[in-house]
């Protein structure tokens, strides 16, 4: 089946059972993996075991023992395994040994009187292709009791992988931690020799990462959608994770509603917004009824969380007081000057290319505003109707007047969001379309006090397919665009019109990151094809763009043109990074990149779901770098701060603080990346920094202060810049907004069919 832009919906894609609601646990068999039951001749016993019968087992049958010392063997070629069994409070401790070595002590114990059934109690992704061996020995022990415990086997799930599918040929190690609540992973390096950038796989995320932000000196925050991810919670599956960067350990979240493609920010206060989604997805997006909430309209809640320990950090919804006025899936999220978000654009319900039918072409705020006669509700934006079809996730960014930039399809505009008036720019050259599904990426140049924070917009890759044609015409060869167009946001920048360059290869789906240097780090995406998934003709596995660009490349705004692109020295993955793929700064100065996803569910075929993380090392890292070593809580606006920092050789001749936001990342949008140069001065070991003259060029909100010395940065320290407070919260409006909107609008138990799935 196929979908055409004027086409209301999705084409209603789905896969073998899904059409079969049944609970939503963690067993799951994706496509390119294999499943073994406990009964197979495969499994080798030793010791008592007893087979246990209940329609609630996979194939009806388990085995169990309580005998200290038992245990099984299984051999099995591929590249993943995973077990299957019960836990509750009878369950113990077992030994898991993977070809002879031992992995680590996996705890079957969960807080449940009766047993949570087919649940993941160990898995490893990570292994190189061919034969291997996973050993369980019982111990029949749990910590604080003295009573023998079970050990049970259900079943085992193999990805069967390829060889060429993991050139890495890494093996991964579960560290200390408590398994499911945290997980720890630990890998060996990647490194080109040849080269000053080095390029590390560690770590494994345990949810997809298909939205991603740093939250904190030790941890980044994950978001997926609902679907069959490794990691899990309360029994199922997670859909949102905290990483911690320093041990790559990963605890799950309790997420509520399904937060597929959603945007999000930080607000002024340092509180996180996750904002939009998908409907509940039962009956059509996997084997399971996920038993998640609708999440188009949702605001999750994410409060500052700075500890080195996440406990008691996570996700907070209450929907009936704290929602969206209008449904938004694939909406863009932006911090404004006074601290609060704009939230622009989306689709009302899930679909692929958006169109009139399901356009939600209109603004609204969080917290509420009553401007413009709105009372809290949303705001047209004439934009994004006369940038259909290609226009989900608009590339936006606050500028230093306090107005917006706003990228969609090939076109853009300035908006003025206190007077409500748009100003069109120039279009986009040469047809190049930039928002999805025909994604590029965007940012706003470094800002600068020597050139008076002088706005510079960069846009690169997208495609030239016309968003009119059917998904029968559009195929994943067709070449994506090398382009970068690049304008100055003054009245003779824009008279000037848009400069265009090209990257080295084309890019669908690049993500761009800002370095403390001022240099852009472009890396993941494809050659050719769109986004999406399911869609067009000559999908690899469902993916709708084929050919990865493995090779990151590093771009100096500050060069001559013609010589701002290198790849030199820049080492190639072997990941491809397509679809749902993310990459971010962290306070360390390195870049994150994780995920690809473009399935339905979890997938193991090409181009299968990615666990897997990588870390490109920029050559500052291994460098002498200069230290803050004072203490740096707030930078208000304006203001002058004293902090003590440590000088390689006490050489303070070129002295920079770079200010950052570090964003929120997701589908190659990084709406508030921002990189705002400070006036500064050395003398001695103690620096001084002036805060940014207003919330207009860096908005109220949490920041990362990195301290340059001949270009080299120190790690970053994070700062709340402004005063702290939370954005104005106008209740007029808020009232308003609740009393004229609906909860939850697309949940089953409203007697409202969902017919849309995702992309």
């Amino acid at each position: 089946m196929s979908v055409s832009a004027t086409e209301p919906a999705w084409n209603g894609h789905t896969i073998p059972g899904s059409t079969t609601p049944a609970p939503f646990t963690p067993f799951y068999v994706p496509p390119g993996a294999k499943a073994y039951d406990s009964s197979s001749p495969l499994v080798l016993y030793t010791g008592k075991w007893r087979t246990v019968f209940s329609a609630g087992y996979i194939h009806q049958s388990l085995s169990s023992t309580m005998e200290p010392h038992a245990a099984i063997s299984f051999t099995f070629t591929g590249t993943g395994i995973e077990w299957f069994g019960n836990c509750d409070r009878h369950h113990g401790i077992s030994l898991v040994f993977i070809d002879g070595l031992f992995t680590r002590n996996v705890d079957a114990y969960c807080d449940h009187d009766k047993p949570l059934k087919q649940q993941r109690i160990f898995w490893n992704f990570d292994l190189p292709y061919g034969h291997h061996t996973i050993k369980i020995i019982n111990t029949a022990k749990r910590h604080g009791s003295t009573r023998p415990t079970i050990c049970d086997i259900d079943a085992f799930v193999v990805t069967r992988g390829t060889n060429a599918g993991h050139q890495f040929q890494l093996s991964t190690a579960f560290l200390k931690g408590n398994y499911p609540a945290f997980l720890a992973t630990q890998t060996s390096q990647v490194l080109d020799t040849a080269s000053e950038w080095t390029l590390t796989q560690q770590g494994t995320t345990g949810v997809h990462a298909m939205q991603l932000a740093i939250i904190s000196n030790s941890h980044a925050i994950i978001i997926d959608k609902v679907e069959h991810n490794p990691l899990t919670i309360s029994g199922h599956p997670a859909w949102g994770a905290l990483y911690n960067l320093n041990t790559h350990a990963v605890k799950p979240l309790a997420m509520q509603s399904n937060s597929f493609c959603a945007g999000g920010t930080f607000l002024g206060n340092g509180t996180l917004v996750s904002v939009g989604g998908n409907p509940v997805v039962d009956g059509h997006t996997a084997s399971a009824d996920f038993g998640d909430l609708d999440g188009l309209q949702a605001v999750r809640i994410f409060e500052p969380c700075d500890s080195e320990s996440p406990d008691g950090c996570d996700m907070y919804e209450h929907h009936s007081r704290i929602r969206l006025a209008s449904p938004r899936w694939y909406n863009t999220v932006v911090r404004i000057g006074d601290g609060s978000a704009m939230i622009v654009g989306g689709s009302k319900k899930g679909g692929w290319i958006n169109n009139a039918t399901v356009n939600n072409p209109t603004l609204e705020y969080f917290p509420p505003k009553g401007i413009h006669g709105s009372n809290g509700l949303p705001i047209n934006l004439p934009f994004l109707v006369d940038t259909l079809n290609s226009n989900l996730f608009p590339i936006a960014f606050s500028l230093p007047d306090g107005k917006v930039f706003m990228a969609a399809n090939r076109d853009a505009m300035i908006y003025d969001w206190k007077n409500n008036q748009e100003r069109r720019l120039p279009q986009i050259p040469n047809g190049v379309r930039v928002t999805y599904p025909m994604t590029g990426t965007g940012l706003l140049l470094p800002l600068s006090p020597e050139n008076g924070y002088r706005p510079e917009i960069l846009l690169c890759g997208g495609s030239d397919i016309s968003d009119t044609k059917p998904s029968y015409e559009i195929s994943s060869q067709d070449p994506a665009s090398p382009q970068c167009s690049r304008m100055v946001l003054t009245n003779e920048g824009i008279a000037a019109g848009w400069q265009v360059e090209s990257m080295p290869q084309a890019r669908i789906m690049p993500d761009a990151v800002l370095l403390p240097t001022g240099e852009v780090f472009i890396v993941n995406g494809a050659g050719s094809g769109i986004s999406g998934y399911g869609n067009v003709r000559d999908q690899v596995g469902s993916s709708n763009a084929d050919n990865p660009v493995l090779t990151p490349v590093l771009y100096n705004p500050l060069a001559a043109p013609g010589s701002r692109f290198s790849s030199a020295g820049l080492p190639s993955s072997s990941i491809p990074r397509l679809y749902h793929s993310v990459a971010t700064l962290t306070p360390a100065g390195d870049i994150m990149v994780a995920g690809s996803n473009p399935n339905l569910d979890r997938s193991e075929l090409q181009y299968g779901t990615e666990y897997r993380v990588e870390w490109f090392s920029p050559p500052y890292m291994k460098m002498e770098r200069p230290e803050i070593v004072g203490k740096v809580e707030k930078l208000e606006f304006g203001a002058e701060i004293k902090v003590q920092v440590k000088v390689p050789g006490g050489n303070t001749g070129n002295v920079k603080v770079a200010l950052m936001d570090l964003g929120f990342v997701t589908h190659a949008i990084h709406a508030n990346m921002r990189l705002v140069y400070l006036v500064c001065s050395v003398a001695g070991d103690t620096l001084t920094v002036t805060g940014p003259p207003s919330g207009n060029i860096y908005p109220p909100g949490p920041g990362w202060i990195y301290f340059l010395v001949d270009g080299v940065p120190s790690k970053g320290v994070k700062v709340m810049v402004g005063d702290g407070r939370g954005p104005p919260v106008d209740e007029a409006a808020l009232e308003n907004l609740l009393q004229n909107s609906v909860v939850d609008q697309y949940e089953k138990s409203k007697g409202v069919e969902t017919e849309d799935v995702s992309e």
